[in-house]
């Protein structure tokens, strides 16, 4: 147990390396807490809606860490670790648009009712 504790300790230390310094992972959590409280309040499935926004926050914390290793390996530009950390990025990038689309149709119906619509 106490191995544990400290492995959830270094983790926990990581995910608050990337919101003090990665923008986007800030941008990306309150982007998904504002659809959590819109699912909450839709009284949406919660599932596809937690594991999304799961997905993003998950893919953005390795794109920090592969980000921070290679440029302290390589901190000169490079075409193969440019092209790592696009890839990287890419990956991120695709989640957050499935991630839009999950929310569409989770969200749209039930708040089309709502709204009367």
């Amino acid at each position: 147990m106490r191995r544990w504790l400290l492995s959830a300790g270094f983790a926990l230390r990581g995910v608050a390396h990337a919101w003090r310094t990665q923008p986007n992972f800030r941008i990306e959590v309150v982007l998904g807490l504002i659809a959590l409280a819109f699912s909450l309040w839709l009284h949406a499935a919660l599932p596809p809606i937690l594991l999304s926004i799961g997905l993003v926050l998950g893919l953005e914390l390795l794109n920090t860490a592969l980000e921070a290793a290679l440029d302290q390996l390589h901190p000169g530009r490079h075409p193969a670790i440019g092209a790592a950390k696009d890839a990287a990025a890419g990956a991120v990038l695709v989640a957050s648009l499935c991630t839009l689309l999950v929310g569409a149709v989770e969200l749209g119906p039930p708040l089309w009712a709502k709204l009367g619509l």
